[in-house]
């Protein structure tokens, strides 16, 4: 295989993806699906790439991952740099290896980013970053304000600056500290990068749920993964010397977790916090996936699960792909 080759993942077949918000059901319904197909599952969540952080990902079960093989699982450490390019790079060899074996890559996950990427819709190019100079925009945003931060990047780079909200610190120090080691904006470096080779084309199953029952859903897991040991999994973070500011545990539940253990919030406070921003950020995962097409809708909120399951099962062994977006199985 050429190296030219071996960086793509451009396939004739297509690939076939379920997705929907956190805690709808994708793990279950995938599994399900993989167990009668003899099938191996990609996980798409950028946050069950990291090692270590086992509960508050709600991580597939190392006695389940012996049942049905799932890749893109446990793949780096907390504190490494784990870049949609590098989750494509290792998609793109599972994918082969699967089908190397005569089997079927099923991908499952919410991260939508990551589905970008493995459509070809992100940047190829890995851009200079510096720990030192990201260290010291973190320190200034902590000190003067995120705000300011953003007005910092207005004028040098308003195009970026329109593109993200004032309170998103992690993209605006990204944004200058790109600027600060190139003298290019990231408008300008963006611009002038390559597109990542991507899947031909990917069929979405997307699993819905009852919103107000999901929202139940939620508190539960939640409620499950802190008395299961999830305080404990970021203690032991922490005390193996993770930094609080790395992005592995700048997520929801983790970031709360965190300031619990800095004594800044009580243990209660910490689990409500984990609950609403799960919620908030199942409200974006939808808003983000109804864009995605081609794509089939099941609401497996009225106990229709196997119905569904049984209908994927029947399109990916016959081959049935989707006529377009917006298709419904109620």
């Amino acid at each position: 295989m050429t190296a030219e080759k071996s960086a793509s993942i451009e396939t004739e077949a297509a690939v076939w993806a379920i997705v929907g918000p956190t805690a709808a059901g994708k793990t279950a319904v995938s599994f399900e699906l993989a167990r009668r197909l003899g099938a191996e599952i990609i996980s798409v969540d950028s946050r069950q790439v990291y090692r270590y952080l086992d509960i508050g990902t709600d991580k597939v079960s190392p006695a389940d991952r012996r049942r049905v093989i799932h890749h893109m699982i446990d793949v780096a450490d907390p504190d490494e740099i784990f870049t949609a390019a590098d989750f494509v790079s290792g998609a793109a060899d599972a994918v082969r290896r699967i089908r190397a074996r005569g089997r079927v890559p099923i991908l499952a996950g919410g991260s939508p980013l990551y589905y970008r990427a493995l459509e070809g819709n992100m940047i190829s190019e890995s851009l200079p970053s510096d720990d030192a100079v990201r260290s010291e925009l973190d320190a200034e945003a902590e000190s003067a304000g995120t705000a300011a931060l953003h007005d910092r990047l207005a004028s040098v780079d308003p195009d970026r600056a329109a593109r993200i909200h004032p309170n998103d610190k992690v993209r605006i120090v990204r944004a200058l500290e790109l600027f600060r080691l190139t003298g290019q904006t990231a408008t300008e470096l963006y611009s002038a990068a390559g597109k990542m080779s991507g899947l031909r084309r990917i069929e979405y199953f997307g699993i819905t749920y009852d919103r107000e029952a999901l929202c139940k859903k939620i508190e539960r897991r939640a409620e499950r993964q802190f008395q299961s040991g999830y305080p404990d999994e970021v203690r032991f973070l922490l005390d193996n010397g993770y930094s609080r500011q790395l992005p592995a545990l700048r997520g929801f539940g983790y970031r709360e977790l965190v300031d619990y253990h800095d004594g800044k919030i009580s243990l209660d406070e910490a689990l409500a916090g984990d609950i609403r921003s799960t919620k908030a950020f199942s409200r974006r995962q939808m808003t983000w996936f109804r864009h995605f097409c081609p794509i089939i809708w099941y609401d497996i909120s009225k106990g229709s699960a196997e119905r569904a399951i049984d209908d994927m099962e029947f399109r990916m062994r016959e081959g049935i792909l989707s006529s377009g977006a917006g298709d419904d199985l109620r």
